[in-house]
This record gives structure tokens, C-alpha cells and sequence, in this order.
């Protein structure tokens, strides 16, 4: 009990079971550590030589205090891609063995490409099913979600859906391309070229851009916006640009520490961009996407389209941005957009 005593501090909640005893302790606000402890009830212990078992000890702790043995934090967790379920696209690119098996090496990948499809599930209600929609996922790379967002929307929700991947690398969108065609995905379609650059569409409904790096994600958006998108998932990264601006007298505790500098440039990047969507008619969220333990950059940007521009969000906006003397690219971008 010692021991647990003095790991409270660190942890504010610890449950322990052994073989044959189950300990919850809590610290409360004054450091003060309360422990109590009980027998397994399902488990009776007869000693060697003994000619009868041992009854479950009392359980002794504190009074009115929740029974945090009963709790159960290990439920198996529901993915909308299951393990067990062999999924073509997922062994081809070595997440999965041919009889559904996760592998262990790439467990974090089905758990982000899982985590993803929740978004995408999140925003079923905006997306169209009377008629083909059109996705774009910019800076698709590998595709692990290109894959994964094609066959659950078409495969396991019937949604006539029409995908286009997009990458500067020849050789990834070469790969990608064989096996859509293996696959017979006739609607997932994967061309080489820069997210400034695509024209090759009119009208999109939903934008995904996952670790564009620095202005790449600005354009990504910018594009989803003129296209009028309806939904639009961001993972941002790599948040250079007004690093390099911020100089504001006022910032000068942060900015002379880089660290702090290179935190606060990439929190007030994506905060910019969420605000100038909701000036542009957007409700928008920033969502962590996976845990911080398996990469810095776990931020989402999810916007839907609502109604009326806010002009006060824009206005405000673009307030914050001359009192810190910063110009991100999705704002000039999206002032020649609004003077259209």
C-alpha cells in the first residue's frame, strides 16, 4: 500500500488487480491519498494443506467513495474497420494479414485510419446520397485514407461517391492507381500534380488534406472554399510562415525562446484558418485526431458549411493579424476570393 501511496501524486487515480485482490485509490485536493482494497469475489484461495478456502476479505477504504473496481476500463474497442474482417486494401498495404490480423507493427495506423472514418461518419449528414459526390484528397501520399474513406463510404454505406487523390510523387500515385484497378474501385481515381495548380474540377463536396506541409494547407483550403465544398478535414502541418513574421513587441516573451515561438506560430496559424473559414460561412472545429504520443501533429481542422458569413469572426480576424503584424497566405487568399 506504501508503494501506491506514494505514486498518487503523479496520477491523481490508480486501480491495481492481482490474482486475487483488486486495489482504487484516489488523491484528493489537499495530496491526501485515500486506498481501499477488497478480495476478488470470484476467487477463493485454499492454501497448500488447507481444508478449506479462504473467504474474500472485507473491503475497507473510505466512506461515500465511488466503487472504482466495478468500473471496466478494458472493453474491447469497436473500429468501423474491424480486426478479423480482411479488408483487400489493408493487407496490400501492410496493415493487415489475408485472415484479417492486425499487424502488430502497424496497429497505430489502423487505429488512426479508425479514428479518420469517425470523422467521416461524423459528417454523413451533410453529404449528399441522391447523387454522385465528389471528394479530394490532396496530398494523399501512400493513400492508407484515400482507401479507407472509398470503401467505407462506397462499399459499406452505398454512397455514390467519386475520389480523386492527389500527390507530387509519381512513383506513389503509380502504385496507388494499380491497385484501385485491382480492386475494381472504377471511382477512385489518383493524379500527379500540386494542390495550387488542380483544376480539374468545378464543384466539390468534401476536401481532405492530410500533413499538406506549411502553405500547402492554406491553398488546400482556399481551393475547397471557391469550390464551395461542404465539408472540409485538415491535418495541418509543418506551420512555417509566421514563425518568420512574428515580431510584435508585445510577443517578445515568446518570441525569444524558439520552441515557444514555433508552438505559438503553429497555435495561431490553425487558429487563423479555422476563424477565416468561419468568416467565409463555416462552422468549425479544431478536433485532436490521434493520441499526441505517436506524432506532434494531431490537430484536425473539421469545417461544414453553414449559412451567412460571420463578419464579425472575419473582422476580428483580421484584427488580431495586424496587432501581430502576420499576413498568412489563407488570408490573402481568401480576401480575393471575398472581392469577387
Amino acid at each position: 500500500m506504501r508503494e501506491l501511496e506514494d505514486i498518487l501524486p503523479l496520477y491523481k487515480q490508480v486501480q491495481v488487480q492481482t490474482m486475487t485482490e483488486e486495489v482504487t485509490a484516489l488523491i484528493n485536493k489537499k495530496g491526501k491519498a485515500a486506498v481501499r482494497s477488497k478480495k476478488k469475489q470470484t476467487t477463493r484461495i485454499r492454501p497448500k494443506g488447507a481444508g478449506s478456502a479462504v473467504e474474500p476479505a472485507a473491503v475497507s477504504g473510505w466512506e461515500g467513495a465511488p466503487d472504482l473496481s466495478r468500473l471496466q476500463h478494458n472493453r474491447a474497442k469497436h473500429y468501423i474497420l474491424e480486426e478479423g474482417k480482411p479488408v483487400p486494401f489493408l493487407r496490400d498495404l501492410g496493415v493487415m494479414t489475408a485472415e484479417g490480423k492486425i499487424v502488430h507493427a502497424r496497429y497505430d495506423k489502423f487505429r488512426q485510419i479508425n479514428r479518420f472514418l469517425e470523422f467521416i461518419e461524423d459528417v454523413l449528414p451533410h453529404l449528399a446520397k441522391d447523387r454522385e459526390i465528389t471528394i479530394l484528397d490532396f496530398g494523399c501520399g501512400k493513400s492508407y485514407l484515400t482507401f479507407a474513406v472509398y470503401y467505407y463510404l462506397r462499399e459499406l454505406q452505398g454512397y455514390n461517391v467519386r475520389i480523386i487523390g492527389l500527390d507530387l510523387k509519381k512513383d506513389v500515385i503509380r502504385k496507388c492507381s494499380r491497385l484501385a484497378e485491382k480492386y475494381g474501385y472504377e471511382a477512385l481515381k489518383f493524379y500527379e500534380g500540386s494542390i495550387e495548380e488542380f483544376e480539374g474540377v468545378s464543384h466539390v463536396d468534401m476536401v481532405i488534406t492530410l500533413h499538406a506541409c506549411d502553405t500547402a494547407t492554406d491553398h488546400a483550403l482556399y481551393k475547397a472554399v471557391h469550390w464551395g465544398a461542404d465539408v472540409i478535414l485538415s491535418v495541418p502541418c509543418c506551420q512555417h510562415e509566421l514563425n518568420g513574421q512574428l515580431s510584435a513587441d508585445s510577443l517578445k516573451p515568446i518570441t525569444g525562446y524558439g520552441i515557444l515561438k514555433e508552438r505559438f506560430a503553429a497555435m495561431a496559424t490553425d487558429a487563423i484558418r479555422a476563424d477565416l473559414l468561419e468568416g467565409m460561412g463555416y462552422e468549425t472545429q479544431i478536433l485532436e485526431f490521434i493520441d499526441m504520443e505517436h506524432t506532434p501533429k494531431n490537430l484536425l481542422i473539421r469545417a461544414v458549411k453553414g449559412g451567412r458569413r460571420s463578419e464579425t469572426r472575419w473582422k476580428e480576424t483580421l484584427e488580431f493579424c495586424e496587432r501581430f503584424r502576420l499576413n498568412p497566405t489563407l488570408k490573402t487568399l481568401l480576401e480575393e476570393e471575398r472581392g469577387r
